[in-house]
């Protein structure tokens, strides 16, 4: 304890600014005095973890996180004593990990699957058409002039030239059932409620009115599925190449998949068979880095994850079991 003070006393009197004094020459009763705090800080912050390492060391203590140190005992003349709260990483029996068996799910693919997968492709591939006017009706592009008029702090929201489809499970019902019968060139006012998780911050949670004007109707064409289909999506020679082609990239996709899933389950085995304590600091550890990882995605999306109303707490306990 002395020989740490004198140091750092002796390491303080090079910087050390007094009245009277000129550099270097203060002596140590008044740099003692003057500088209490700072001396006292700097032999802790010396003396305690060099010597916390070497009982760490002493007791073969595989330590996680930083300790708590609390109870500080430091006082001229004396030894220095500290209490000191920390985890260690658990001591186990290695069981069996050998011959494990697991569930695996082989993937089938389907011609239905293929199917379905052209019909994603084909909905890429649609074009819009203009169509005369008439009263809209479920299933009827609407393109719209709109620009909210109550409900939303700041500057109004305006879109001169948005695209709903009636009836669609993506439109909310409010579009779809205050500008159903509506012509282009007509207008209305309605009022959409968004929910609390609603992805645009400024609409989250709000009742808006808004005010639109119907400007025109769509109709969307999808391309027929035969040789000059898949050859306008690449480098296929006829439909039946592309069909292979998406039935091993859909074999694929499912594979890993099945091998992801079959390794978790390897992991809740070897999990199961070896029960010990899990250290607080890896638990809180891993929250951080997940809820890390859900505001960087919100970030890389455009979203300020301030502006999100999310009871973060909450998203925090939800992950500690898993």
């Amino acid at each position: 304890m002395e020989a740490e003070t004198s140091r750092v006393v002796a390491d303080v009197r090079k910087q050390a600014k007094l009245p009277g004094f000129r550099p270097g020459k203060v002596p140590d009763s008044l740099l003692r005095r003057h500088f209490s705090g700072e001396i006292r800080q700097r032999v802790l912050e010396s003396l305690i973890p060099k010597h916390l390492q070497k009982r760490f060391e002493e007791e073969n203590l595989n330590v996680v996180g930083t300790p708590d140190i609390s109870d500080v005992h430091f006082h001229d003349g004396e030894p220095l004593r500290f209490k000191a709260d920390f985890e260690v990483i658990p001591e186990f029996e290695l069981g069996n990990y050998q011959d494990l068996e697991v569930v695996y799910n082989e993937p089938v693919v389907t011609d239905e699957d293929i199917d379905k997968r052209i019909e994603e492709l084909r909905e890429q591939k649609a074009e819009f058409v203009n169509v005369d006017p008439r009263p809209l009706a479920d299933g009827d592009f609407a393109v719209l002039s709109l620009e909210s008029i109550a409900g939303v702090e700041g500057e109004p929201i305006r879109n001169e030239e948005m695209t709903v489809q009636l009836g669609d499970r993506e439109t909310f019902a409010a579009f779809t059932e205050n500008l159903r019968g509506l012509s282009p060139g007509e207008e209305t006012e309605f009022e959409v409620e968004y929910p609390e998780d609603y992805g645009e911050p400024r609409l989250a949670g709000k009742t808006v009115r808004f005010h639109a004007r119907v400007k025109g109707l769509r109709r969307k064409e999808l391309p027929e599925v035969n040789d000059e289909f898949a050859q306008d999506l690449g480098d296929y020679r006829d439909l039946a190449e592309l069909r292979d082609t998406l039935r091993r990239s859909i074999f694929a996709s499912r594979e890993y998949e099945a091998q992801r899933e079959a390794k978790n389950r390897l992991v809740e085995t070897l999990v199961d068979a070896h029960q010990f304590p899990v250290p607080e600091v890896l638990i809180e550890r891993q929250i951080r880095n997940r809820i890390e990882q859900r505001l960087t995605d919100l970030a890389m999306q455009g979203v300020d994850p301030r502006g999100v109303k999310l009871d973060w707490q909450k998203v925090k306990d939800s992950q500690r079991e898993p």
